[in-house]
């Protein structure tokens, strides 16, 4: 599969797992491959970003939706707002442990916690990510498997990438009409 991607799909995942280690996680996320491709630029993703009015300025705003979910242990709006119906106030209780803590304690950063060095691995959602990536590039008939594709894949699969994308008015819908000019195919 990897001989199939382009060069700027390649640069997308040195990306994220760049993104990872600056971060201090341990694993690539998600979040990681969306923080690379918003950083990457004159590609055929970047394109499409602009195209639905992603300007630097709301490429910003991504970022600070990110770094929240980030404090939030990962956990989306969706996430939120399910434990909010049991009485469970995410908010309140990350306000609580980074009052004990430090700001940041839930979002899982190895930082000044032990000696690990080792590269990052991927996570199993990134993972699928790039899985989806390909089936996306395979159901359009594309002979390679570019950034669109990673974006492609990241608004396809719910969770908190995907939901910070269509608050920003990028959706999987409104990026396959900007990618392939408003055929969809099935990507299963």
């Amino acid at each position: 599969m990897f001989e199939r991607f382009t060069k700027d799909a390649r640069a997308v995942v040195r990306g994220a797992v760049g993104q990872c280690e600056s971060s201090g996680a341990r694993t690539v996320g998600p979040e990681h491959l969306l923080l690379a491709l918003l950083d990457h630029e004159a590609s055929r993703g970047s394109f499409a970003l602009t195209a639905l009015g992603l300007t630097a300025e709301r490429r910003e705003s991504v970022r600070r939706a990110l770094e929240e979910v980030r404090r939030r242990a990962g956990l989306s709006r969706a996430d939120a707002d399910a434990l909010a119906g049991l009485g469970i106030d995410v908010s309140e209780i990350v306000s609580r442990v980074e009052e004990v803590h430090g700001v940041g304690a839930m979002s899982g950063d190895r930082r000044d916690k032990g000696s690990w060095t080792g590269r990052p691995g991927f996570g199993r959602d990134a993972k699928d990510v790039l899985e989806k990536s390909l089936r996306i590039a395979l159901a359009h008939r594309d002979r390679h498997i570019g950034d669109e594709h990673r974006l492609l894949a990241l608004t396809a699969r719910p969770g908190p990438s995907a939901e910070t994308l269509a608050d920003h008015g990028v959706t999987h819908a409104s990026l396959t009409r900007v990618v392939y000019g408003g055929g969809e195919a099935q990507t299963g």
